[in-house]
């Protein structure tokens, strides 16, 4: 097993080496397939280690990684079912995602840059996944940093394309900091960076302590996974290539936080207020998101704030302690948003790198082999009855809403409004794409695309549109998932919810989503782009929060360190520094008239200083 483990990790990170050292020299087809080769290649071990022991509980060490003094730490995984699954999700998407790219970056010449830092993501984020030392984790959790700015800012040469890479480093830092400090506080607490000692031995954690270390795992969470207050870097990493999108929304850099509270659950379970706050930010996020969503125009940023809320069910999934829940619509976002990115990237290069939702039109005649999975996405995404996506949002609000404490009402409100939003910008954006309209496009301005690009896409939609077996609520033989999970630390196979509650839900969340998707159809089957009226602008800014972050933060900051540069720097101590230069060179010039090397100098200079030392001390002898 330890072998397999290692494999599964040495796969991706050499074909990053190789790609990175000798991929320039080699032919394209040998680049893009070490590439491939890298994450198939973890795959096949996903797969192996599943067979072998994905139910069970397995800790093994690699070997040692820093020794100082008494402090050592190693290079630990924890193989779980909670990893098991994961793993699984991350290197099966990941190498659809791989094989996707090879077609669609085929006209791009700088493509051993772009599968470098492809395999370098996955390797990261297997990492994250698998690590049971929390400075291993944290190596992970900074290479899915770096990786993202390099791609998101890959065509670097447009300043817009590399101002996005640097927002998204810049604003997932400050996440960074708060897992940090979080790491720093373990250490201190239990003097281990082990998630499974600390798990283990969390209970002995008072309530204030416990509270701080969830929030500051919160705020970490919040960075990488572009939650509130951090949301703002996510729209705009839609400027790297499309395959990077689906990447960082479906299989890697978003899920990371919420995958990050899951394992750590137990020490964030020791505080309910910190579960409250962090549900809270869940579901705000998840209605923020969804109201964006609804204006946008550009068909990823859409897709976007569409991933943010998804998140937001994932967060708010934790903080009503299901992560069960919280990990079955992991699963299902992985596949449907994988589907909607890769698809979306195939409307794209068809229409000549046209992301305007109202520039589209006529698609379902013109790109039937992507509209039937798109569709399917779409259809996932908007958890309509009996699909995918329906059963891992229903069991989400159901976890919400059972919770005693009335604030939790309130977030299964809120999530539940967001429910029905998510099918309006879903299919606002699929009938202004896809439906037939007399300004829609016509055969003379669609190209065809790569039979690849479309064959990757209905392995995602045949899980997207069946994913739901993996966790139908019912009698013996179902809920597959919950039972996996159930030697999970935390995790709760069974919300406690009688089956009067439990169809009332359902059967009210299935009539919300019907009755949206009939107003959707309503309000959006011919295209309108200003039936927001006033309410445009403010949601199609995502309520300014970018202009926010600007006047409150970057402006000041900007003023400060201009003040800091120019008057405490510049005016005060070089000036200073200038002027005490200045005046030694007086000095100096004053001292060089009196080293002539004359003998005649030095005896004056002689007499002089007799003349004042007398005269001193005779001034001293009168007083």
């Amino acid at each position: 097993m330890e072998t397999v483990l290692l494999l599964l990790l040495l796969f991706p990170l050499g074909g990053a080496l190789l790609n990175a050292t000798v991929g320039r020299l080699l032919p394209r087809r040998a680049s893009e397939a070490i590439a491939c080769a890298g994450v198939l290649g973890a795959l096949v071990m996903a797969v192996i280690a599943f067979i072998r022991g994905g139910g069970s509980t397995q800790h093994l060490t690699f070997f040692p990684w820093i020794q100082v003094g008494d402090f050592a730490a190693a290079m630990d995984v924890s193989y779980d079912p909670l990893a098991a699954v994961m793993v699984l999700m991350v290197t099966f998407v990941s190498s659809l995602i791989h094989l996707y790219s090879v077609a669609f970056m085929r006209d791009d010449g700088d493509y051993v840059r772009y599968f470098c830092y492809l395999n370098l993501f996955v390797f990261s984020m297997l990492v994250i996944t698998l690590a049971d030392n929390l400075l291993f984790v944290y190596l992970g959790w900074e290479g899915v940093g770096f990786c993202s700015y390099a791609l998101i800012g890959f065509w670097y040469t447009d300043a817009a394309n590399a101002d996005a890479g640097r927002k998204a480093f810049i604003v997932t830092r400050l996440g960074d900091v708060a897992l940090g400090v979080a790491l720093a506080l373990f250490f201190a607490l239990f003097q281990s960076f082990s998630i499974t000692y600390i798990n283990a031995h969390a209970v002995g954690l008072s309530p204030a302590l416990a509270t701080a270390l969830a929030l500051l795992l919160l705020w970490a969470a919040a960075g990488k996974s572009a939650q509130l207050p951090l949301t703002v870097w996510l729209p705009d990493a839609m400027a790297g290539p499309t395959p990077v999108s689906a990447l960082i929304h479906a299989a890697t850099m978003v899920t990371a936080g919420v995958y990050l509270l899951m394992r750590l659950f137990p020490v964030v379970a020791l505080s309910p207020t910190a579960m409250m706050i962090i549900a809270g930010v869940g579901a705000v996020t998840i209605l923020y998101a969804s109201l964006a969503a609804l204006a946008q125009v550009d068909i990823k940023r859409v897709l976007a704030y569409s991933t943010i809320s998804q998140v937001g069910y994932m967060i708010l999934a934790v903080g009503a302690a299901d992560i069960i829940g919280g990990m079955f619509h992991l699963l299902s976002h992985a596949f449907f948003k994988a589907l909607l990115f890769l698809g979306a990237g195939c409307v794209i290069q068809a229409l000549e790198e046209e992301h305007d939702i109202f520039k589209m039109g006529n698609l379902r005649r013109l790109l039937p082999q992507v509209y039937w999975p798109f569709l399917i996405g779409a259809l996932s995404l908007s958890a309509l009855p009996m699909i995918g996506g329906f059963f891992s949002k229903d069991r989400i609000l159901e976890a919400a809403f059972m919770q005693p404490q009335a604030i939790y009402k309130v977030y299964w409100a809120l999530a539940t409004v967001a429910a029905g939003l998510t099918v309006m910008y879903t299919f606002r954006m699929f009938f202004a794409a896809f439906l037939e309209r007399p300004d829609g496009r016509t055969p003379e301005t669609v190209k065809p695309i790569p039979r690849l690009m479309v064959w990757v896409l209905w392995p995602l939609a045949i899980l997207a549109l069946g994913d739901g077996l993996l966790n139908l609520p019912g009698g013996p033989g179902k809920m597959l998932l919950a039972n996996f999970f159930a030697t999970v630390p935390g995790a709760r196979p069974d919300l406690g919810a009688s089956p009067a509650v439990s169809w009332g839900l359902g059967l009210g969340g299935a009539a919300l989503v019907l009755a949206a998707l009939g107003l959707t159809y309503l309000l959006f089957r011919r295209p309108r782009p200003d039936i927001w009226g006033r309410l445009q602008d403010p949601l199609c800014s995502a309520f300014y929060l970018d202009r926010l972050y600007l006047k409150c933060i970057a402006r000041p900051y900007e003023y400060l360190a201009g003040v800091l540069w120019r008057d405490v720097d510049e005016g005060g101590v070089d000036r200073g520094l200038e002027k005490a230069a200045g005046g030694f060179k007086i000095l100096s010039g004053f001292m060089g008239l009196w080293t002539t090397g004359r003998l005649s100098t030095y005896l004056i200079m002689l007499f002089f200083g007799l003349t004042v030392m007398f005269t001193v001390l005779a001034m001293s002898w009168n007083w």
